[in-house]
């Protein structure tokens, strides 16, 4: 009787060493998806949350983005790229397409925008601009507008945006499921 009593507290030693392991195991994983998470989170890519119209048609209040914050870590931003980046008037981050890199001339008028002298063609605009300026994009800097031209607070108000403001290429609407695309990062010019 003595050898069973022996035999059943084994068991239920190496059944209790067995479900101290898994959970062991089991907390491993569960540490080890959230260090990955964060990591991706941190260095890798964000998650932004449209709230403002100003990027309309090509992406609608509510609507969530993915943003590559690699993509510039070894290439430059290019015209017709959409942007995320910390805003140089408030605390808060804005998505604004890429108009003018360094060195480029930018004027708006008529309705029509040109970069370095060349017709800007932008099929994803809600409407022409209604508003006129000049502007040169000095070194380090990008000018950016958004596509919903006449309600966005952009460069053409408050000038340039500072490369080291860049948190990341947007490249994705990913909610709601039924406006999930890849975002066109087109640049077409017309000459005139």
């Amino acid at each position: 009787m003595e050898d069973s009593y022996q035999q059943y507290d084994e068991k239920q030693a190496q059944s209790r060493a067995t479900w101290i392991t898994h959970i062991i195991e089991y907390a491993q994983v569960f540490l080890l998806a959230f260090i990955i998470y964060f990591v991706v989170d941190y260095a890798i890519l964000a998650r932004v949350r449209v709230e403002e119209v100003s990027m309309r048609p090509t992406i609608m209040p509510g609507d969530r983005a993915l943003v590559s914050k690699l993509a510039y870590r070894f290439n430059d931003p290019e015209r017709g790229e959409v942007v995320v980046f910390h805003s140089p008037t408030e605390k808060a981050d804005y998505i604004k397409r890429v108009i003018g890199i360094p060195g480029d001339t930018i004027e708006i008028n008529d309705g029509v925008v040109r970069v370095n002298g060349l017709v800007l063609d932008e099929p994803y605009l809600a409407e022409s601009p209604r508003y006129a300026g000049n502007w040169t994009v000095p070194e380090d800097s990008l000018f950016v507008l958004g596509d919903n031209r006449n309600q966005s607070s952009d460069s053409h108000e408050w000038g340039y945006i500072p490369d080291y403001s860049i948190i990341g290429k947007a490249f994705m609407v990913y909610w709601p499921p039924s406006e999930i695309k890849v975002l066109q990062h087109t640049f077409q010019v017309m000459i005139k």
